[in-house]
């Protein structure tokens, strides 16, 4: 019975936090209505994708102990959003683009230092979350660029104007600390560790429930 119930709990978990990773992702690299906040929004929601990933993936990686599994999860997070994201489509929903399965490479980096770490949970957390921080900001990039004419679609799906206090200022572009990328791979790297180790300790707790 209790290894029954350890299984359930654990598929309970993973379907918990895979489906909030998709709702948490859902708009991510999605520009259309953030035209004037597009370097804002791309780092917040680049860091959402970290800490979502790392905290389901390394619970999973963990709990099965089989390196590959960090990954099968990243693609339990790419179909959720892709069957999400298309139905908001064929409710006229506005997407001009297809999201990108850009979790998947920062997955398979988690993988890879769980696996050569001889399943070292503390490297784990401190590799594995550095290299998933920096990485996936990166990759998120890509979304930026399938955005076909954002402008275009600005205009054609108008949001209301922003008052005088809430305009954009022009981002000095170029520079690093206005950076997206450098911006999200930073805060990501940070906070990445933490989520890795929230994701192991769930996976302590689970077994603690179920004993």
């Amino acid at each position: 019975v209790m290894v029954w119930l350890r299984r359930c709990t654990h598929y309970l978990f993973i379907v918990v936090v895979a489906v909030n990773s998709t709702l948490l992702t859902i708009n991510a690299g999605d520009y259309i209505f953030y035209t004037d906040w597009a370097w804002t929004s791309y780092t917040v929601f680049s860091i959402s994708q970290t800490l979502m990933l790392l905290v389901g993936a390394t619970y999973y990686l963990t709990f099965t102990g089989v390196p590959g599994t960090a990954t099968y999860y990243a693609l339990i997070m790419t179909v959720y959003t892709w069957i999400a994201k298309a139905a908001w489509f064929s409710l006229g929903y506005p997407y001009d683009f297809i999201v990108t399965p850009v979790w998947l490479p920062s997955a398979m980096l988690l993988d890879l230092v769980y696996w050569a770490t001889k399943k070292n949970k503390h490297s784990l957390i401190l590799f594995g979350g550095v290299l998933v921080g920096m990485s996936l900001p990166l990759f998120n990039m890509v979304n930026l660029i399938t955005v076909a004419d954002p402008l275009e679609t600005a205009f054609k799906y108008p949001r209301p104007t922003l008052p005088p206090y809430m305009t954009p200022i022009e981002p000095q572009v170029g520079k690093f600390y206005n950076s997206p990328v450098a911006l999200g791979a930073g805060a990501g790297a940070v906070l990445g560790c933490t989520f890795a180790a929230l994701g192991c300790k769930l996976n302590t707790w689970t077994y603690r429930w179920m004993a």
